[in-house]
């Protein structure tokens, strides 16, 4: 009798300091397929349900897939949305709950609903209720996680991404699922435990391009060839969340079994966050300001490629508005042209260009209208409009080959020589066809801006002459005491530079 398996996938990283609501019509934006939709559209590409999938069919599992649930990074999640989500995941065990022999979720670790600070916790708490305490229970989770001790002891397996840019979630669903396939077939019997450290997260947040962050997970995946250790998770963090037990953790999930794996995954544990911990003052970015990164793309020769200015401060995947004006009036201010800016994320906007035509010039408010105080105030423009679309797109790059998403009506706005791609719905730069699909080459300009953190290197950064990254002063600047934490456990480096008891 094959073992019947439950999947799910909801994620969603919340950052606690944007106004607002994350709601169910977010979710629908982005992700909410239920069953073999979902499987027909994830099953085989770099999610972690194909992960699932390639070792469910080697393994002649049955997996009942209950829903696939993504929001772009945005405010706290309502409870409606959670509810709902959760729902469908928990009608699913209540369902099969005489048949089922496992679950396995992909989750972020990172989601704070308005309820709790633990949406994940809540999530496995709910499953528990359900199937008891002993049901295995393998969970994949973002590098970026923020995981508790309530989420460590309701799953007996974590095993999170290696790769910041992300390109190993599928790989990451094989390891959490060839795991699973061995607990159920009694090879092993696992448990995570938690090493944490009292930072807001990693010093270069889980860049595996930065040779001392890299290390980390080198040592990590070398962990993973010892008797007993099976697998080794690094989570940076996610620095615009403010809950108590944010920040950096290592996970060793091992196996009871072996009478040394406990105390050989503590040590492992503690190890790596006490590196975590010696290295939080190596930040390796150089931030720029808004009036350096302009003059930078003013004068850049572009023969070896564009100039890549990452707009990190505004970068959506961290639940910034994305419609920062400060680096695109300072590019005005200088006069540079021949680049363009993607994107803007200003519903408003891109409905007024979607009432004109291609050819038309119009003036309008552009960005800067969330939250002024974060990167800018609206700037009044006046451009010609040069593409119109319905917003859809089809990743070809690391990140997102063969996935399609959709930036909602979706506009170019061509002001001062500069090419600014007018977004409905919140995205970040992740893949080469977010741009390509709208018109806009980047081996023809002289700059692209980029709001994003790290992601865009994936596919951005082979054809670039030249990375630069800038910090505008929006929701997700590196400046943390920008934001006005109240809830984190303090001292908390870098907030605070003294006081630490470190065990």
């Amino acid at each position: 009798m094959p073992f019947h398996i439950l999947t799910a996938a909801f994620v969603h990283e919340s950052n606690t300091f944007k106004k607002g609501e994350t709601g169910l019509q977010d979710f629908r934006n982005d992700v909410l397929d239920e069953g073999q939709i979902a499987v027909d559209r994830f099953g085989d590409v770099n999610e972690e349900l194909a992960g699932f999938l390639d070792v469910g069919r080697a393994a002649g599992w049955q997996i009942t897939h209950t829903v696939s649930a993504h929001a772009t990074p945005g405010a706290r999640v309502s409870r409606e949305a959670f509810d709902h989500i959760a729902g469908l995941i928990c009608d699913g065990a209540r369902q099969h709950r005489d048949s089922l022999h496992a679950i396995l979720l992909s989750l972020h670790g990172s989601m704070v609903p308005t309820f709790c600070e633990d949406g994940e916790g809540e999530l496995l708490a709910r499953l528990r209720a359900i199937v008891g305490p002993d049901m295995p229970i393998a969970v994949t989770l973002d590098l970026h996680a923020m995981v508790t001790p309530a989420m460590v002891a309701r799953a007996q397996i974590m095993v999170s991404y290696k790769t910041y840019p992300h390109i190993d979630m599928r790989e990451t669903g094989r390891h959490a699922a060839r795991l699973l396939d061995a607990a159920l077939n009694g090879q092993n019997c696992p448990k995570t435990l938690r090493a944490h450290r009292p930072m807001l997260d990693e010093a270069n947040a889980g860049r595996t391009d930065v040779p001392q962050t890299a290390a980390l997970y080198t040592r990590a995946k070398q962990h993973e060839s010892e008797p007993g250790i099976l697998a080794v998770s690094i989570n940076a963090g996610f620095a615009e969340a403010d809950i108590l037990e944010a920040g950096p953790t290592v996970l060793v999930s091992y196996d009871q079994n072996i009478p040394t794996a406990a105390d050989r995954a503590r040590s492992i544990a503690e190890s790596l966050a006490d590196t975590i911990w010696a290295q939080r003052d190596s930040v390796s970015n150089d931030f720029l300001t808004p009036a350096a990164a302009a003059q930078q793309a003013r004068d850049f020769d572009a023969a070896q490629g564009p100039l890549i200015i990452a707009d990190y401060a505004d970068n959506p995947g961290a639940g910034a508005y994305g419609d920062a004006t400060a680096l695109l009036q300072a590019l005005f201010d200088v006069g540079a042209t021949g680049g363009a800016f993607a994107p803007m994320i200003d519903p408003e906007a891109a409905s007024v260009l979607h009432s004109h035509n291609i050819g038309d010039t119009v003036t309008l408010a552009l960005g800067g209208k969330q939250d002024p105080s974060f990167g800018g105030p609206p700037l009044t423009l006046t451009g010609e409009i040069v593409h119109l679309s319905d917003g859809s797109y089809t990743g070809d790059g690391p990140i997102l080959a063969g996935i399609t998403h959709s930036f909602g009506p979706t506009a170019v706005l061509r002001v001062q020589g500069i090419d600014i791609l007018v977004v409905t719905q919140p995205g970040q730069m992740l893949d080469l066809m977010q741009v390509r699909s709208f018109g806009i080459e980047p081996s023809a300009l002289r700059f692209l801006v980029v709001k994003s953190m790290q992601h865009f290197r994936a596919a951005f950064e082979p054809i670039a002459g030249k990375v630069i990254v800038c910090d505008t002063g929006a929701l997700a600047t590196p400046q943390a005491h920008l934001r006005p934490y109240t809830r984190i456990r303090r001292p908390v480096w870098p907030l605070d530079r003294t006081g630490f008891a470190i065990p």
